[in-house]
């Protein structure tokens, strides 16, 4: 009989707890990857995930867990917890702080930042869906005391969300996040087309520049592939633009 890993999300606790039952083994850890991100992709600031129900098969297969943390080291910056296991040793390759119980996760990531720090809209791939995107980085960036960034903010989101409308052609979620100095935008659409750039533009064409434009505003941008789907992410400070460093999950910007 073919191995199975089961997941359920929990989003009653102070960030969500996904619950892993089944065999971890090489022919489980994709759709283990694709849970996990499913959940990361909505941005939160901690994710909990308890393996009591896991049996891990094969050892190199907790590999998965590494390489979801390399993912997202980036965006969405989420902490990142495992527990459930008193065999805390075998657990470690993964870079994941491992606690015996759910319990005790929990109160080490302590007490989240105010959710008014963090937001998603839908939008519809039609026209006015950037306007829509504007107004309300706009509204949020005053909200928040950070009207400095509001105009970087609104042309990366204007470039992200025309670029669905133009191309993607499906609905679309906004998401906003203030962390301390910085500030992330990002866009989730569900195409599996993952950007990319094309080279140097001519001054006389029209279009075609939205990733240089992105790559001028922001510190780091990348994308994050989901199943059906991925988004599309920058992060950005008033500290100047600093020399993206590349990562896994995120394009080389010299390279697209």
């Amino acid at each position: 009989m073919p191995s199975e890993v089961r997941h359920l999300v929990d989003r009653g606790q102070a960030y969500p707890l996904v619950r892993l039952s089944g065999v971890l083994d090489g022919a489980t850890t994709t759709p283990v990857r694709s849970a996990l991100l499913d959940v990361l992709a909505a941005q939160p600031e901690a994710m909990v995930v308890d393996v009591t129900g896991l049996r891990l098969a094969e050892p190199d297969a907790i590999q998965v867990l590494r390489e979801v943390l390399d993912e997202t080291r980036d965006w969405p910056g989420s902490h990142l917890a495992l527990c459930g296991t008193p065999d805390v040793t075998a657990w470690r390759p993964t870079g994941w702080p491992v606690w015996p119980d759910a319990s005790g996760a929990f109160a080490a990531l302590g007490a989240p930042d105010s959710a008014e720090h963090r937001i998603a809209v839908d939008l519809e791939p039609v026209t006015g869906a950037a306007r829509r995107a504007r107004e309300v980085i706009t509204e949020a960036c005053g909200r928040w005391d950070r009207p400095d960034v509001a105009g970087n903010a609104c042309i990366v989101a204007t470039e992200m969300v025309n670029n669905v409308v133009a191309h993607v052609r499906t609905p679309m979620s906004l998401l906003l996040a203030l962390h301390g100095e910085t500030m992330d935008v990002a866009v989730r659409d569900f195409s599996p087309a993952l950007p990319r750039y094309g080279g140097p533009v001519a001054p006389t064409a029209y279009g075609g520049r939205g990733l240089l434009l992105i790559g001028t505003v922001a510190e780091q941008w990348g994308h994050l592939a989901l199943d059906g789907g991925k988004v599309v992410w920058a992060r950005l400070g008033t500290a100047g633009r600093k020399a993206p460093t590349p990562r896994p999950g995120m394009i080389d910007p010299a390279r697209g």
